[in-house]
C-alpha cells in the first residue's frame, strides 16, 4: 500500500514516464535474481549492457559522450526504483552518478570520447578506488604511490572494499604522486583493468549488500599512460575528491528516503493481513503509532532531500548541505527499517523476507560515503 505523498516539486512528466521504465527494468532484471547473485556476491554482467540496450546508463552524461543527455533528476529516479525493487546488489549508482561524473569532470577531451561511450552501453563498467585496507577516510594518508617514468606512471598499492570491483573494466584510482605533500599530494588516475598487473582479490562478504560485488584490488608495477592522470596535472585529486562528493552523498539519501518509503509501504500490508489474537496486528495501538511515526520519518526526509535535489540540479548544493542530508536520512532509515522489522516479529529476521535484506543492506549507508561522524564534524564547521 503507498503511502500518501506529494509529487516532488523537481519531477516532470518527461521524469514520470522515465520511472516507468526505471521501475520495469529493476522489477524484470533485478528482483526475482536476489537469492542467487547474494549466493555468488555479484549480479551477472549481462545487466549492464541490458541496462545500456535500454538507455539506463550515463543518464546524466551529456549526448555527445553517448550518454542520455539528462540530469540528476533522471538519476534520482532511477536509485529510487532500484531501491523501492528491494535491490542491493547493482552498483549502477557508482557507475552512473559517481565515476562517469569525474571522468566528464576531469579527464582530457580524448580520454572522454573513449571511456563515456562504454560507459554508456555497458560495455565498460565503472569503479572507483580510495580506501585501503589501513587507511579510510583519512584519504591523505593513502599509500598506493604512482611514480612518473616517462609518459607513463607505475602504481603499486592494494585498495578494497571496491564496488563494482569484480566487473569493473575502468578504475578510478586515487594514488600519491608526491608522498610527502599529504592531502596536495593525491592525485587520481584511471585504470583499465585489462592493464598488466591489475588484480582483483577476493569478493568480500559483507553483513549486507551481499549480492554486490564489492572487491579487493591490487597494482602491482601497473603502467598507464600519463594522459589517464585526471585534471592534467599532478596534486588535484583531494579537490577533485572533495567537488564530486556532494553528489555521491546526495545519491545515499536519495536511496535512504526511497529505502524509508519502501519498508512503511511493506510493513503497512504485511500488519493489515497478518494476524495475532484474532484481529489484524495494523489494529493494536503500538503497531499504529509506530507505523505513524515511521510514516512521519519518511516524509520528512522526503522534504528535505527534495530540496537538496533542487538545489544541486541549479548547482547550489554546498558540502554542508549534502552531508546534513547524508547523515540525517541514513540515520533515520537505519531506525525506520529496524522498528519495521520489529512489526514483522520472528519473519522480519528470515532473510527470504526483503524487509531482512533491507535492514542489514542500511546499515552500511552510515559509514560509505563518509561516516556519520565524519558528517557531523564536516557539519560543525560552519557553526
Amino acid at each position: 500500500m503507498p503511502l500518501p505523498s506529494r509529487r516532488s516539486s523537481w519531477l516532470d512528466e518527461d521524469l514520470e514516464q522515465f520511472r516507468d521504465l526505471a521501475r520495469t527494468f529493476c522489477h524484470k532484471e533485478l528482483t526475482p535474481h536476489q537469492e542467487r547473485w547474494i549466493a555468488n556476491k555479484r549480479i551477472d554482467r549481462e545487466v549492464w549492457t541490458k541496462a545500456g540496450e535500454v538507455g539506463l546508463l550515463a543518464l546524466s552524461i551529456p549526448e555527445e559522450y553517448g550518454g542520455g543527455g539528462g540530469t540528476f533528476a533522471h538519476e534520482a529516479v532511477l536509485y529510487e526504483e532500484q531501491a523501492r525493487s528491494g535491490d542491493g546488489a547493482w552498483g549502477v549508482s557508482v557507475h552512473n552518478g559517481i565515476v562517469a561524473h569525474y571522468l566528464l569532470a576531469y579527464a582530457s577531451e580524448e580520454r572522454k570520447k573513449r571511456w563515456l561511450p562504454k560507459f554508456a552501453s555497458g560495455e565498460f563498467v565503472g569503479a572507483i578506488a580510495m580506501t585501503e585496507p589501513g587507511t579510510g577516510s583519512d584519504l591523505q594518508n593513502i599509500r598506493t604511490r604512482a611514480v612518473r617514468d616517462g609518459d607513463d606512471y607505475v602504481i603499486n598499492g592494494a585498495k578494497t572494499f571496491i564496488t563494482n570491483g569484480y566487473h569493473a573494466d575502468l578504475v578510478v584510482v586515487a594514488v600519491k604522486t608526491d608522498p610527502d605533500a599529504g592531502a596536495k599530494g593525491v592525485s587520481l588516475l584511471a585504470v583499465e583493468t585489462s592493464t598488466p598487473g591489475f588484480r582483483r582479490g577476493r569478493v568480500l562478504d559483507k553483513v549486507g549488500l551481499r549480492g554486490q560485488d564489492t572487491a579487493e584490488l591490487f597494482f602491482d608495477d601497473v603502467r598507464v599512460p600519463t594522459a589517464n592522470l585526471l585534471g592534467g596535472q599532478e596534486g588535484l585529486g583531494f579537490i577533485q575528491l572533495m567537488q564530486q562528493l556532494p553528489q555521491e552523498r546526495l545519491i545515499i539519501a536519495v536511496t535512504a528516503v526511497a529505502g524509508m518509503e519502501a519498508a512503511v509501504e511493506q510493513t503497512i500490508a504485511y500488519t493489515k493481513e497478518r494476524t495475532a489474537f484474532d484481529r489484524p496486528v495494523f489494529a493494536f495501538q503500538n503497531t499504529k503509532f509506530t507505523l505513524a511515526e515511521a510514516a512521519t520519518e519518511a516524509a520528512v526526509a522526503r522534504a528535505f532531500v527534495d530540496q537538496c535535489i533542487e538545489r544541486h540540479l541549479r548547482g547550489e548544493l554546498d558540502v554542508q548541505g549534502a552531508a546534513m542530508a547524508k547523515l540525517w536520512t541514513t540515520e533515520r532509515v537505519n531506525k525506520v527499517i529496524d522498528d519495521c522489522v520489529q512489526l514483522f516479529g520472528g519473519y522480519g529476521y528470515m532473510m527470504e523476507y526483503p524487509i531482512a535484506r533491507a535492514w542489514a543492506d542500511a546499515r552500511i549507508s552510515r559509514i560509505f560515503g563518509g561516516t556519520s561522524e565524519i558528517m557531523k564534524d564536516i557539519i560543525s564547521r560552519t557553526l
